[in-house]
């Protein structure tokens, strides 16, 4: 909402996940994609370069190793497709579980500024994967940096075995 209380244009409404393309998984899987949309949903900053049309509603398909971004108006006219490629992310998204991992298995044996470096290596990770993203969706979708960090934590959720 703006400073008079209406709903801004240039934002999310929905995110929907396509589950012909992505399979359902465990309950805590499923619960950390609820959660990534719940979060992007709340707070974001999302244009298609261009369009003013929005809110806009986003579904999200994934084919072979790329990611379909389905975006249309909140009345559900389309505006844009874009496929972007889930390549350039591996590195980052694999070396993210690790550190996530390590994090976990810290938290029950460390001291404090063990786990404190460590998480602090785990947002590196996070921030560097989300300007990689702001980077492959510039010139065709606009994202402020907080709304490219819930994609991106949406971009690894996607990813999470479980």
């Amino acid at each position: 909402m703006d400073a008079s209380g209406t709903l801004t244009r240039n934002r999310l409404v929905e995110v929907t996940l396509d589950e012909g393309s992505i399979a359902r998984s465990s309950h805590d899987v499923e619960h950390e994609r609820a959660v990534a949309i719940y979060d992007l949903i709340e707070e974001n900053a999302f244009r298609p370069v261009g369009h003013d049309g929005g809110p806009y509603r986003l579904r999200i398909s994934l084919v072979e190793s790329k990611m379909m971004l389905e975006i249309s108006d909140e009345h559900l006219k389309p505006v844009m497709t874009h496929i972007l490629s889930l390549t350039p992310f591996r590195k980052i998204v694999k070396d993210y579980f690790l550190v996530c991992e390590s994090y976990y298995a810290a938290i029950r044996t460390a001291t404090p500024s063990q786990i404190e470096a460590i998480d602090m290596g785990r947002r590196g990770l996070h921030n560097e994967g989300s300007r990689v993203l702001q980077e492959r969706l510039d010139g065709k979708i606009e994202v402020d940096f907080d709304t490219a960090r819930r994609l991106f934590t949406l971009v690894c959720a996607l990813h999470w075995k479980g």
